[in-house]
């Protein structure tokens, strides 16, 4: 029987997905409707990934919603209508669910199911699969759709499990909300959840006493309800948009000013700078001009002139001095949001310095730092996620001579990939938006669809040729993963500790794990690949096809 024929046994797949976000979704239909046995697993009771998990108050979308979708199907572009600029977690969650509806995708779902392990068999040259509900099932292929953002850090405080109020993580929101009003809530940590959760959180506590580490770069967002007449132009020429997306730098159709900001006068650059500001949005201020992420000079100015609107913003000078962030503007991620500075201008609203006076530990009624205590009803964790690799880490993947992920990339400086697809001596797996692709900085929209559509070609090419085992090779991964730091080198990002770099949790390796040469160019470089036969990869053909 060929590998790629449907098995009589409902445990027997042509591909395992680990995953039932944007990117699992889209690879068990693209799979699914070339005929290949696909079975995805998801954690969850219900499709959504990210969306589903991350319901904290003011959730929303950094890219905008137009942008932020499937383009796959014209029809399905014609039929959803975005609400506004920026879309909350509720109207995406819902969005996707009208996609696994309209492509009938739950039946290759099986939810509430962890993979718990992943093992390639060398003499089957399959992947055994263990759930975590005793089941096991086999796989030629074993793709991992899990996001690079799900694995929750909740950091170890002494004494948490004291605490006699209730705590949440922003990554796992409870489904039936949180309810604020009269209460006394910390919030630990203020990257890009805690600056959208706080100004919502504020409006509805007693009091709100936000515990900061690091300051950060906020712009406005500037959200607005969608124009109809604006959706209309943008499904009328999207084709056109979408190519210009595709071959974008960031997956949005937008490009940077190819300008110095030293080509200009410090009162050019003032109202170049203002003009972004009161347009709002992701990439107005890191697009001015095109040396901000690249020269410290450069950068000093753009964080200079953030740093005024935080001062001209809050109220107190105290207060807005403790808020202006030092690290080089754009190298941790760059947020947009909605009133966060004018929250401190509240009377119920208290900011700690907790680098100045570190937490101690959590005690039965608040939080213990350095220099106080601070009584709480409730504590909201806003500490983010173990990065890029967690999610991967979480289950025990062992390739081959039983070599678990984990210990091939413990103990280096960095992860190794190759296009962050795969990585050596683990075959026919793949990763969606893996380490050393574009992934988080980029759209990722955009980014999904050309990983799922890269594999599915992958995969369709094997079964075509009759090849049955596809495997990285080493020196190809050690030249990706080289030419990624090369780039990433010529920044600033490398020389800022951020959860790019992994150093938001304790004890891992250093290493900046995204590639920065923007998706056109990396799109056209997996593209190259493939035209080439699947240059950097060993393919081997079925015993059949070797018989023959």
């Amino acid at each position: 029987m060929s590998s790629f024929q449907k098995s009589n046994s409902l445990t027997d797949f042509d591909a395992v997905v680990v995953g039932a976000g944007f990117s699992g979704l889209y690879m068990l239909h693209r799979l699914r409707e070339a005929g290949f046995s696909t079975r995805v697993f998801e954690a969850g009771d219900n499709v959504g990934g990210t969306w589903y998990w991350n319901r904290y108050p003011g959730a929303r979308c950094d890219v905008e919603s137009i942008y932020y979708n499937y383009t796959f199907s014209e029809e399905l572009l014609k039929e959803w209508s975005w609400s506004a600029k920026y879309a909350e977690q509720h109207e995406i969650l819902s969005y996707i669910n009208y996609v696994a509806d309209k492509f009938d995708l739950r039946r290759d779902v099986q939810f509430n199911t962890r993979v718990q392990s992943a093992q390639f068999d060398e003499k089957k040259k399959r992947w055994d699969v263990q759930l975590n509900n005793g089941e096991k099932v086999s796989a030629q292929y074993f793709i991992t759709a899990v996001g690079c953002l799900s694995a929750s850090n909740v950091p170890k405080f002494k004494g948490l499990e004291n605490f006699k109020g209730e705590w949440h993580h922003t990554g796992h929101w409870p489904h039936e909300g949180v309810d604020f009003q009269g209460k006394r809530v910390g919030i630990i940590g203020t990257g890009s959840s805690g600056i959208q959760a706080i100004p919502v959180i504020a409006k509805e506590a007693k009091h709100l006493t936000v515990f900061q580490r690091t300051p950060q770069y906020s712009s406005p967002a500037r959200n607005t309800p969608n124009d109809p007449e604006h959706l209309k132009n943008i499904r009328k020429n999207y084709r056109e948009i979408r190519t210009k997306m595709r071959h974008s730098i960031t997956g949005i159709p937008e490009e940077p000013r190819n300008i110095s900001v030293f080509d200009e006068s410090p009162e050019e650059r003032q109202k170049v700078f203002e003009e972004a500001w009161q347009k709002g949005g992701l990439l107005n201020l890191t697009y001015t001009y095109n040396d901000l992420s690249i020269t410290p000079e450069a950068n000093a100015i753009v964080a200079e002139f953030i740093r005024s609107k935080i001062r001209e913003t809050v109220i107190k000078p105290d207060v807005a001095e403790k808020l202006l962030p030092r690290f080089y503007y754009g190298t941790k991620r760059t947020i947009i949001d909605t009133d966060y500075f004018e929250t401190y201008n509240r009377d119920n609203v208290s900011l700690v310095d907790v680098k100045e006076a570190p937490i101690q530990e959590i005690t039965a009624t608040g939080v213990k730092t350095a220099d106080a205590e601070y009584e709480l009803d409730m504590i909201v964790f806003a500490t983010g996620f173990d990065a890029m690799t967690g999610p991967l880490f979480k289950i025990d993947i062992r390739g081959k001579d039983g070599v678990s992920l984990k210990e091939k990339w413990a103990g280096g400086t960095h992860t190794r990939t190759y296009l962050g697809l795969g990585t050596a001596g683990f075959p026919n797996m793949f990763m969606l938006t893996g380490p050393e692709s574009p992934s988080v900085l980029s759209n990722m929209m955009v980014s999904i669809e050309q990983h799922v559509e890269w594999v599915f070609d992958c995969i369709s090419y094997m079964r075509e040729q009759n090849q049955a085992v596809i495997e990285v090779k080493e020196e190809a991964e050690n030249t990706w993963s080289k030419h990624c730091r090369e780039i990433a080198d010529q920044t600033l990002f490398t020389k800022t500790d951020s959860w790019y770099m992994g150093a938001n949790i304790e004890g891992k390796a250093r290493g900046f794990q995204i590639y920065l040469g923007g998706v056109g160019t990396y799109r056209k470089i997996c593209n190259e690949v493939a035209e080439k036969g699947y240059e950097g990869f060993i393919l081997t053909a079925s015993e059949k096809s070797a018989v023959n």
